[in-house]
């Protein structure tokens, strides 16, 4: 199977979002980055950054990877700051034509959407392929007692995923025959 990478951009440590990524992760065989253990500086631009080792793993990473799912929960009507600092670090070369599923998770009645617009036009900006399906998930869509998603939330994961996986599938194709 071709390699998928969740990527979690929430910060808090064993909230929804770490959840989520560990579960799709887990459910789906997946490899994950938590950024908040990624030791990614604060982009300055400066040309020494690009050669830190945990730069270059990171955008290795996610250069063999087939598919990529962004998990993000909303923080004032966007993706998190941490998570933009740390997509910032990537280009084109990585990313262009690499299909892309977007995840919000939101707290409740208040959003998640303008997280997901976020996150597709910064993708756009490399030329990535955002899915069509994309999901937020508010605090009810969670089991906490054993880390899993309630059966409705589990189902719009999976139909995402297999739509994530199918144009994984197309991509592969069309860029062997390219």
């Amino acid at each position: 199977m071709d390699r998928i990478l969740v990527i979690n951009g929430g910060m808090p440590k064993g909230g929804r979002t770490e959840l989520l990524t560990r579960y799709i992760a887990r459910q789906y065989n997946f490899d994950y980055i938590d950024i908040n253990k990624a030791d990614l500086p604060l982009l300055t631009g400066e040309e020494n950054q690009w050669q830190l080792p945990a730069v270059v793993n990171f955008k290795e990473k996610i250069r063999l990877s087939a598919g990529i799912i962004l998990i993000s929960p909303e923080y004032h009507g966007g993706m998190t700051g941490a998570l933009k600092n740390t997509l910032d670090f990537l280009t084109s070369e990585e990313l262009e034509y690499k299909p892309v599923a977007l995840v919000a998770t939101a707290g409740g009645g208040k959003g998640g959407i303008n997280c997901l617009n976020n996150m597709r036009t910064v993708m756009r900006g490399f030329y990535a392929n955002v899915i069509p399906k994309q999901i937020v998930l508010d605090p009810e869509c969670f089991n906490y007692d054993d880390g899993t998603l309630w059966e409705e939330s589990a189902k719009l994961v999976d139909d995402m995923v297999q739509e994530l996986l199918m144009f994984v599938k197309i991509s592969s194709n069309i860029i062997a025959k390219m």
